[in-house]
């Protein structure tokens, strides 16, 4: 999927169906001349519907058509006849996408399960015909119901990643060039700051034919959290991630330093995500000697107290093995 295929933020508008009428009508057959009410009911408008699918990644379908509108019901007809249900609208939607109403923010509905189906807008009911309205004292109705009008709807809707493991760094730490070997994945890889200007997914094979999936998240810079730069869009990626890791360049000025700058963003965004599990990767360390080596694991272990820290190089595929081994380890404990 190339880059400008992968929406994750859409506003579109909605419209369920308006409900039948109901019928108004008095029995007629041959040798019953004044038969009764059989007035029957007007059919329901149709409902938009969501619907999540796991083979959907991006919300791409609802780049460029940005209206829905459901089908109207049927009105009712004699014998007691009810009319068709309207035509249901269906928006499929990949697994971790929120739905928030577009005037209030409220969050509607989430949809995280293959296959899950929720009712975002009901349709109008149909109206009732004038079978209904007969009573001792008036045996011939000659009124019924109206269907009831649809709703109109404008919602947001979010797609919030569903990774196992998700990428955090600055800008140019290499997370690209590490999804792109661990996995299939094909992310655009350059030497330069904000290479990544969406998320990417990848799919890392273990061992006995088992995975797990690792998101890229763009560059976090310094005042993400407020909305600096692209801050939220990135931001959001990472709330549905169980573990995230932490890729720190060798040639970083202060490695712990980097690393505070990171969580703490985190925790102003959304302070929940410190309860995820962490790992710290030092990338590039095929530029470190054996003694510079020792010495970084060294403050690593009196800065950087209860989170374990790694060593790897994505280019000359060093430690990658024993990060797939660590990361299985801790998905599954």
């Amino acid at each position: 999927m190339t880059e400008g295929n992968f929406v994750d933020y859409v506003k579109i508008n909605l419209e369920s169906g308006k409900g039948g009428k109901g019928s108004v009508h008095l029995h007629r057959e041959k040798f019953i001349t004044k038969g009764g009410p059989d007035g029957g009911d007007g059919g329901r408008g149709g409902h938009v519907i969501v619907r999540g699918s796991k083979d959907l990644w991006t919300l791409l379908n609802y780049k460029f058509k940005r209206s829905f509108r459901a089908g109207h019901g049927g009105h009712g007809a004699k014998s007691r006849s009810t009319g068709a249900d309207g035509e249901d609208v269906y928006l499929e939607v990949p697994l971790g996408t929120v739905i928030k109403d577009a005037d209030t923010e409220e969050v509607l509905l989430e949809i995280t399960e293959d296959g899950e189906e929720q009712v975002l807008v009901p349709g109008g009911l149909g109206g009732r015909g004038n079978w209904h309205f007969r009573t001792s004292t008036n045996q011939t109705p000659r009124y019924a119901q109206p269907g009831i009008p649809g709703q109109e709807l404008a919602v947001i809707m979010e797609l919030k990643l569903l990774a196992d493991v998700g990428l955090v760094g600055f800008p140019n730490a290499g997370k690209s060039t590490l999804l792109s070997v661990l996995t299939t994945a094909k992310p655009k890889i350059a030497d330069y700051e904000f290479t990544t200007l969406k998320p990417n997914l990848g799919i890392v094979k273990y061992r006995e034919f088992q995975s797990f999936v690792m998101a890229d998240i763009p560059g976090i810079i310094e005042g993400a959290a407020e909305g600096k730069g692209l801050g939220y869009y990135f931001l959001r990626h990472i709330e549905r991630n169980s573990t995230l890791l932490f890729l720190i360049p060798a040639d970083s000025k202060d490695v712990k330093n980097e690393y505070e700058i990171l969580l703490d963003e985190l925790r102003r965004y959304n302070p929940e995500m410190l309860d995820k599990e962490r790992l710290v990767v030092i990338s590039k360390s095929d530029m470190l000697d054996d003694e510079l080596k020792n010495e970084m694991k060294n403050e690593l272990e009196s800065q950087i107290k209860d989170v374990p820290f790694m060593f790897i190089s994505s280019v000359a595929q060093l430690g990658l093995v024993e990060l797939k081994d660590k990361l299985w380890k801790m998905l599954n404990d």
